[in-house]
C-alpha cells in the first residue's frame, strides 16, 4: 500500500512542497574509502536492524534513514523534484506500487538493477511482483519487491467488548461475512458507543473494498489494459464508491484520511473501532498506537474474502554517487531473509516463495495483536494474490477520489455530487 510524471504536473504538484534535502552521499570522502549510503523510506519498513546488520558486515559503509510518515503529501512530491532535478534523492529510495507504475515508463531515471547481478534474483520473487519492477519497455530492472499486501479487518477489542459485541476473532469474522453485515455490525456498535466511529474512514475503506471488486472486473480500476480512463464504466469503481457513501450516510465513519496527522492522530483518541487493514499496515497500526494498545488490537477475516492491496519496492536512482553499493544493499534488503525479519519487525508479507514458505512467517503470530495468527491470515493466501492492472496515471486519479471522499466524509458535498465530480476530475487527471 499519488501523482503525475509530465514535468508541467510535476510543477503544479510541488507548489508549496517542503524545501528539498540535500543531495545524497555529498559529503562523502572518495580518498577515505568511507561511503554513506541514504535510504529514503515512508511509514514502516522494519529495517531498522537490517541497516545495523549491513554496517556491521560491510565495515565503510554508513546508512542514513530517511523516513517520511507523511506519503502523498511529502515523500512522492520532494521524490519526483529530486529525480526532475538530478540531485537530492537517496541512493535507494522505496517506492509504493502506484508510483512504481507511474514511473515505469521513465526508466532513464533509475539504474538498471540487471548491471548489478539483478536479473538472477528472477526466481526470488513471485512472478508478478518481479514483473512490476521490470521497466515499460522490459529492457531493464527498474525496482526489487519488498512486500505484498494481503487483506485482512483490525479491530479494537476493547471497544468491542464495550458495545457487547463479540472480541474473538474467528467470532468477529463471523460477524460481517458481506460488507452489508459489517455495516450492519457497525450500526450495532455505534448505538451502544457513540463517541466512536466504527471506520476510521472512507478511503481505507474504498481501497479495501476496490481490491475485491478488481478481480471481478478484469483485474482493473480506473484505466484498462490499453490505458484508456474507465472509471466511469467499470462496475468495479461504482460498487467500491456507492458502498462507502452508503456507510457516510449511516455516519458510521470518523472521517479521517489514511496516514495524515489527523488519522495518525485519531488512533490514540479512540476516534474508531475497526480499519481494513492489508499486512502491512499491521506496523503502521502498531507504531500510531504504541504501547498503551498493546492488546487492544486484534485481526479478524475481511468481509467479502481476501484482497490484495498495495505493496512496495526499492529502487536506485541514476543520480546516486554510488550505483553498486546502493543495488547491494537493494538486494541485501530485499532478500528472502531480510524479508523475513521485516515481516517480524512490522509484518511486511515477503513477495519472496521463499520466505513466504519459511515456518517463521507461515507460522508466525503478532504479539502486538493479540497473538493473532498473521501468518495463517495472510501468508497462506499470498501466492495467489491477482494483482490489479494500474495505468500510468493509476495514482493521480486514486488520489483524486480519495480526497473527494475525504469532502464527502465532511459534509462539504453529498454522494451525488462527489461522484459525478470524481469521475469528471479523474478524467483530466488521466488525460
Amino acid at each position: 500500500m499519488k501523482f503525475t510524471r509530465r514535468s508541467t504536473a510535476i510543477a503544479a504538484v510541488l507548489a508549496g512542497v517542503l524545501a528539498a534535502g540535500s543531495a545524497c552521499s555529498s559529503d562523502d570522502s572518495a580518498d577515505s574509502g568511507k561511503i554513506t549510503l541514504t535510504v529514503d523510506t515512508f511509514g514502516s519498513f522494519g529495517y531498522e536492524e537490517l541497516f545495523e546488520q549491513y554496517e556491521k558486515d560491510n565495515p565503510g559503509i554508513t546508512i542514513e534513514h530517511r523516513n517520511e510518515k507523511e506519503h502523498e503529501k511529502v515523500y512522492v512530491p520532494n521524490l519526483l523534484k529530486y529525480l526532475e532535478t538530478g540531485s537530492g534523492a537517496g541512493d535507494v529510495v522505496a517506492l509504493e506500487e502506484g508510483v512504481l507504475t507511474n514511473l515505469r515508463g521513465q526508466s532513464d531515471k533509475f539504474a538498471d538493477l540487471n548491471q548489478y547481478g539483478g536479473a538472477e534474483l528472477k526466481d526470488d520473487f513471485l512472478p508478478w511482483k518481479w514483473s512490476l519492477g521490470q521497466s515499460l519497455d522490459g529492457k531493464s530492472l527498474m525496482a526489487l519487491g519488498t512486500d505484498v499486501g494481503g487483506l485482512a479487518m483490525c479491530y479494537r477489542t476493547d471497544l468491542f467488548e464495550k458495545a457487547g459485541l463479540p472480541t474473538d476473532r474467528e467470532e468477529v469474522g463471523q460477524l460481517w461475512p458481506t460488507w452489508q453485515a459489517y455495516v450492519d455490525t457497525g450500526k450495532k456498535f455505534q448505538e451502544k458507543v457513540p463517541d466512536t466511529k466504527f471506520v476510521d474512514g472512507l478511503t481505507t475503506l474504498f481501497n479495501a473494498v476496490l481490491s475485491q471488486e478488481a478481480p471481478k472486473n478484469g483485474n482493473v480500476t480506473y484505466f484498462d489494459a490499453s490505458e484508456k480512463y474507465i472509471a466511469d464504466t467499470n462496475p468495479a469503481v461504482k460498487s467500491a464508491f456507492d458502498f462507502v457513501a452508503g456507510l457516510d450516510q449511516d455516519q458510521l465513519s470518523a472521517g479521517l484520511k489514511s496516514f495524515t496527522p489527523q488519522w495518525q492522530t485519531g488512533f490514540k483518541k479512540d476516534s474508531f473501532a475497526t480499519m481494513a487493514c492489508p499486512a502491512w499496515m499491521l506496523g503502521v497500526i502498531k507504531e500510531n498506537s504504541g504501547d498503551t494498545y498493546d492488546d487492544k488490537w486484534d485481526v479478524a477475516a475481511v468481509p467479502g474474502g481476501g484482497g490484495n492491496w498495495g505493496g512496495s519496492f526499492l529502487a536506485v536512482p541514476k543520480q546516486s554517487e554510488h550505483p553498486k553499493e546502493a543495488a547491494d544493499l537493494a538486494k541485501f534488503l530485499t532478500s528472502a531473509k531480510s524479508q523475513i525479519t521485516a515481516f517480524k519487525a512490522v509484518n511486511a508479507l515477503p513477495t519472496s516463495p521463499e520466505a513466504l514458505a519459511d515456518p517463521q512467517v507461515k507460522d508466525a503470530k503478532n504479539d502486538y495483536f493479540n497473538d493473532a495468527p498473521v501468518g495463517e491470515i495472510f501468508a497462506t493466501t499470498a501466492t495467489s494474490l491477482q494483482p490489479v492492472q494500474l495505468g500510468v496515471k493509476n495514482v493521480d486519479v486514486r488520489t483524486v477520489f480519495e480526497d473527494i471522499l475525504v469532502a464527502l466524509g465532511q459534509d462539504k458535498l453529498d454522494a451525488g455530487e462527489a461522484w459525478q465530480k470524481a469521475i469528471e476530475d479523474g478524467r483530466d487527471k488521466a488525460e
